[in-house]
């Protein structure tokens, strides 16, 4: 047996045979052209033809896998319009050059350019410029009678485990998900496609293996740990009975988690709790009513913005929202407004490049600066807030001056609605992410402007910590139960308790059940999680009793509230 060790990107456990993806070489080499025009046009043949096939996944894979994951194919059809690119691919066929030899270099550049950059998640791009230029170059080789560049054992097998250097997008949509049971590639992180599509489609993904592929041959048996970031080859018979027993109670507790839907997210000595979902579009709803969620605690409304080549229209927005509310009927949906910025970008808000864009020109400094776009959103959720039970948040917030300014935009859009005679609800709640140091430690002062507090754990550990969530080698360093996180929440929920509004977490502390019980006697009322950790969740509520309690019956808050 040899234990190969890399990333656990999407936890579970998996036993299979290995299926080893090789990406082949694109074997390009520069041909001199005579005419210049008619090897532009090939490339432009090749280019909508690559195109076409884009929008193709993206309506497929958007039905199968959701808006969210499938929102890739329309930013790869995107780039692959690009004027930079397809400028240089131009020069080269000017120098003329073949359009295979143009697009190899043209991408090269552009990989290069991704690669250089400081920030982890635009470095994971250079992949995606990898798998456009492959696609234009499989449809200029297709036209000279030539093959495709993947090669895969022929014979796939119910539960396969994928193997392979890296995966792009559309190799990892296209798999027939009944036939695959765990993904293990050589690189990615935690930000890579293979690992946002695994966790999509629910199955175990282990990256970052490095050289340990070499030791992987097709049809071995694979024994997958992901939940350790384990690879086991050939793996003996004490490990397989081991992970077979993880794998049958991991089976037994989904089946038990069932007798809690329906019920209430209450302690054996009565303190509720609200357990909502976090989601990014309607597709997900599916898995929120599926799981039972309280309520909607975060509807990234960034992911509207995403794949796209402009700003999403009112009427579109407002369809989304209103669809939400009305599949949540009685229940609270909790919309965050527009977060473009840091690790989320769309060209067409035409925003600079910056030296350090977590600390940049991103969320509310955007919906400030540009104000025609948050009035857009914020009459679209007015619109919506007629059809359900609405609550809105501010994402990265600094200063009251800013709540200020935010809720007076948000009062014009109002004015402007009633004056049209469009009906909306006057009872929306607006409240604010706590996810900067600075927020926690003014939340005092921040708590009598608006409705409600929701604790954004990752940004707040990422700044209180001054350590960057997306970079992989600082994992070490990343500390979520850290002392000062830990007592700015405690801080903050103090300072909502004396104001009388409510507090959430909607960050990945909040499915952490190991804090559940000391959140609960903090006083947080809500904790809005990835729908399939509500059940599990809702579960260590229910088994909870909490014995502290005060003449009234509410739980006590932690009496080093206040201790700095």
């Amino acid at each position: 047996m040899l234990t190969l060790r890399g990333k656990g990107v999407s936890g579970g456990v998996a036993i299979g045979r290995a299926r080893v993806v090789r990406r082949e070489k694109i074997k390009v080499a520069r041909g001199v052209v005579t005419d210049i025009e008619a090897e532009w046009r090939r490339y432009e043949a090749a280019l909508q033809a690559t195109v076409d096939e884009l929008e193709r996944l993206y309506e497929w894979s958007r039905e199968e896998i959701g808006q969210t994951s499938a929102q890739i194919f329309s930013v790869h059809a995107m780039m692959a319009q690009d004027e930079d690119f397809n400028d240089a691919v131009r020069a080269e066929i000017g120098n003329k050059s073949n359009a295979e030899y143009a697009v190899s270099q043209a991408a090269k550049h552009f990989a290069a350019t991704f690669s250089d950059m400081d920030d982890a998640y635009m470095r994971e791009r250079a992949s995606d410029v990898g798998d456009i230029a492959d696609r234009i170059l499989r449809h200029l080789l297709l036209r000279n009678g030539q093959g495709g560049v993947l090669s895969e054992s022929e014979e796939s097998r119910a539960g396969d485990i994928i193997c392979a250097e890296d995966l792009t997008p559309s190799e990892t949509v296209q798999l027939d998900r009944s036939e695959v049971s765990a993904f293990v590639t050589a690189l990615g992180s935690a930000n890579s496609h293979t690992a946002i599509l695994s966790r999509t489609m629910n199955l175990p993904a282990v990256v970052s293996i490095g050289a340990g592929l070499n030791h992987i041959e097709d049809g071995v048996l694979l024994a997958v740990d992901a939940d350790n970031g384990r690879v086991y080859v050939d793996p003996d018979a004490p490990t397989l009975r081991e992970l077979r027993l993880r794998i049958e109670q991991n089976a037994h507790t989904r089946e038990l988690l069932q007798k809690y839907r329906g019920r209430e997210s209450r302690t054996l000595d009565g303190h509720r709790i609200e357990i909502c979902a976090n989601i990014g579009g309607v597709e997900d709803m599916k898995d929120v009513l599926r799981n039972d969620a309280d309520g909607i605690g975060l509807f990234r409304s960034e992911f509207l913005y995403l794949g796209r080549q402009d700003f999403p229209s009112e009427e579109e927005q407002f369809e989304a929202y209103r669809r939400v509310l009305q599949s949540m009927p009685g229940k609270r949906v909790v919309v965050r407004t527009l977060d473009i910025g840091a690790d989320k970008q769309a060209a067409y808000f035409g925003l600079a490049a910056e030296e350090n864009p977590a600390l940049g020109l991103r969320a509310i400094r955007i919906s400030l600066t540009r104000p025609d776009v948050f009035l857009t959103q914020a009459r679209a959720l007015l619109r919506a807030s007629h059809y359900g039970r609405l609550a809105v948040m501010f994402p990265f917030i600094t200063s009251m001056g800013e709540v200020m300014r935010l809720r007076a935009l948000w009062s014009k859009a109002e004015d402007e609605l009633r004056e049209q005679g469009i009906p909306y609800s006057d009872s929306v709640e607006i409240g604010i992410m706590i996810e900067t140091p600075a927020a926690a430690v003014i939340s005092d002062r921040l708590a009598p402007l608006v409705d409600f507090f929701s604790i954004g754990s990752n940004d707040l550990t990422q700044y209180t910590l001054a350590l960057d969530r997306q970079n992989a080698a600082l994992d070490e360093f990343y500390n979520s139960h850290h002392e000062a996180v830990l007592r700015l929440i405690r801080h903050t929920v103090a300072a909502a308790r004396r104001a009388g509004i409510w507090v959430g977490i909607c960050g990945e502390l909040g499915a952490d059940v190991s804090l559940t019980e000391e959140f609960i006697r903090m006083g947080i009322d809500e904790l809005s999680v990835t729908p399939a950790a509500v059940l599990p969740l809702r579960e260590r509520v229910c088994t909870l009793r909490l014995d502290r309690t005060d003449k009234s019956g509410r739980r006590n808050v932690n009496k080093e509230e206040n201790e700095w």
